[in-house]
C-alpha cells in the first residue's frame, strides 16, 4: 500500500499516518526525516544534500526524489509507506511519479483532510497552551502568525496538487475536522475503495 496524505499543517495527518503504519506494517516517510538519515549516513545523495544545506540553499526536488527512491528500497517499506509533506508542488509530483513508474510500482491512493482553517489556527492555539499548561516546549510553529504564514504557504504551493490527482482519479477526501478515529474510518473506506479501481 502506497499512499500520500495531503493537507495544510495541523490538520492531522502525521495523528494518521502512526496510524495506518500501526494498522498496516507500513512506514511513514517524512521528507525531512529522510533527509537527515541521508545526511547522517553519508549516502552519495546525502553527501549531495548536505553540501546544498551547508551552502544555505533548498535542496532539489532531484535530490529530494533520489533520497525518497532510496528509502522505499529498503526492507522495511516493502509493504508500503504513507508519503507524508512530500510531494509539495506539482514538479514533485511528477518527479515523484517518473521515479515511481521507473520502479514499477505506483500510488494506491492520495487522501486528502478538507479542514477548515481558522478553527485549524484554534487548535494550534489550544496546542500550544497544553504544552504549556504541562510545562512541556512549545513547537515554534505553534504560533498563531507562524501559522497563518505556513496556511498561506500550503495555498500557494500544495493546494495545486488536489486537481493534479483529482484528474488521475486518485483523489479521496476526508473530514479532517471530524474527531480521530472518524477519520481513521473514512481513511480505511476510501484505501477499501481505491483497491477496487
Amino acid at each position: 500500500m502506497r499512499l500520500i496524505l495531503l493537507g495544510p499543517p495541523g490538520a492531522g495527518k502525521g495523528t494518521q499516518a502512526e496510524r495506518l503504519v500501526r494498522k498496516h506494517g507500513i512506514v511513514q516517510l517524512s521528507t525531512g526525516d529522510m533527509l537527515r538519515a541521508a545526511v547522517d549516513a553519508g549516502t552519495e545523495i546525502g553527501l549531495k544534500a548536505k553540501a546544498v544545506m551547508d551552502a544555505g540553499q533548498l535542496v532539489s526536488d532531484e535530490i529530494v526524489v533520489g533520497i525518497v527512491a532510496d528509502r522505499i528500497e529498503e526492507p522495511d517499506a516493502h509493504n508500503g509507506f504513507v508519503l507524508d509533506g512530500f510531494p509539495r508542488t506539482i514538479a514533485q509530483a511528477e518527479a515523484l511519479d517518473r521515479m515511481l513508474d521507473d520502479k514499477r510500482m505506483q500510488l494506491d491512493a492520495v487522501i486528502e483532510f478538507q479542514v477548515d482553517e481558522e478553527a485549524l489556527v484554534g487548535r494550534i492555539v489550544k496546542r500550544a497552551d497544553e504544552a504549556k499548561a504541562a510545562g512541556k516546549p512549545v513547537r515554534k510553529d505553534d504560533n498563531p502568525d507562524v501559522f497563518r504564514r505556513r496556511l498561506q504557504e500550503f495555498r500557494a504551493m500544495t493546494a495545486a496538487l488536489s486537481p493534479y490527482y483529482r484528474a488521475r482519479g486518485m483523489l479521496h477526501t476526508v473530514d479532517g475536522m471530524a474527531p480521530i478515529d472518524s477519520v481513521e474510518t473514512a481513511i480505511e473506506a476510501a484505501i477499501r475503495q481505491a483497491s477496487k479501481v
